[in-house]
């Protein structure tokens, strides 16, 4: 690959209920996909990356780099996708970039002075993460945190401009506007005043794989690409099956 050719990216996204599949040349989107919001990713994933590949009139031995959510979120969705990640980057011999999924969802919502993403967890907790968006850089302010919606006020609400965004965000809206009345831009404001203060929420964005390999290009561009080996899923919160074990070590 010349120095001058934008690397060729497969960006895959298992951690949200549907997920999607992105191709991309650099920042170009050349195909993309969703997947089934109501089955498992184990059922249509290898089909929708068949089906962008065929769409971008690419093979899978075009690729040039791999990038994939590594989580938060679903748990057997982020297995799922790191395994086949893994799996066809070892075959083609070629590198892979982890993608926060909260850093992606706060990329597709746009650039902002702080963009709180906020993903599910189950049980009615949330994943939430606060960020910069500038372009395509993409900057943390904490990190990932697993709590109740209730917390993301006692944790965020003291800031004067927030973008809300993500799936958790339209999920818990009603308790944000409850906590936040005096804070909330007027209705129609938020979508185009991007240093506006006050509190907005962001659109929801399905196709989060475009975001995840635009991520993934910055970390190119910075050397940052490894080997399949050392991909690894950051859950942030121990799976039901830990926690239960857990506590049967301590009550044993």
């Amino acid at each position: 690959m010349s120095e001058e050719r934008e690397p060729l990216i497969m960006a895959v996204e298992t951690a949200t209920r549907a997920g999607s599949v992105s191709l991309a040349r650099g920042v170009e989107v050349l195909s993309a996909g969703l997947g089934d919001g109501t089955s498992s990713h184990s059922t249509d994933l290898i089909e929708n990356i068949e089906r962008v590949l065929r769409e971008g009139n690419a093979k899978l031995s075009d690729i040039d780099l791999f990038a994939v959510t590594v989580g938060p979120g679903s748990f057997t969705g982020l297995r799922i996708g790191l395994a086949t990640v893994k799996a066809f980057a070892v075959c083609v011999r070629k590198p892979c970039l982890p993608v926060s999924t909260l850093a992606a969802i706060a990329h597709a919502a746009g650039d902002s002075e702080r963009t709180v993403s906020i993903l599910p967890a189950g049980r009615g907790e949330v994943y939430a993460q606060a960020f910069s968006v500038r372009g395509e850089i993409v900057s943390a302010f904490d990190d990932a945190a697993h709590i109740k919606p209730s917390e993301l006020l006692e944790k965020y609400g003291n800031v004067q401009t927030i973008r809300w965004a993500g799936e958790g965000a339209h999920q818990h809206l009603e308790t944000l506007r409850q906590g936040g009345v005096a804070n909330w831009i007027s209705p129609g404001e938020g979508e185009s005043a991007r240093v506006q203060v006050g509190w907005s929420v962001a659109p929801q964005s399905e196709h989060l794989a475009n975001s995840v390999a635009v991520l993934a290009l910055i970390d190119y561009r910075d050397g940052k690409a490894t080997d399949a080996s050392e991909l690894r899923a950051n859950y942030v919160r121990a799976s039901d099956a830990e926690i239960n074990q857990r506590w049967l070590q301590l009550n044993s």
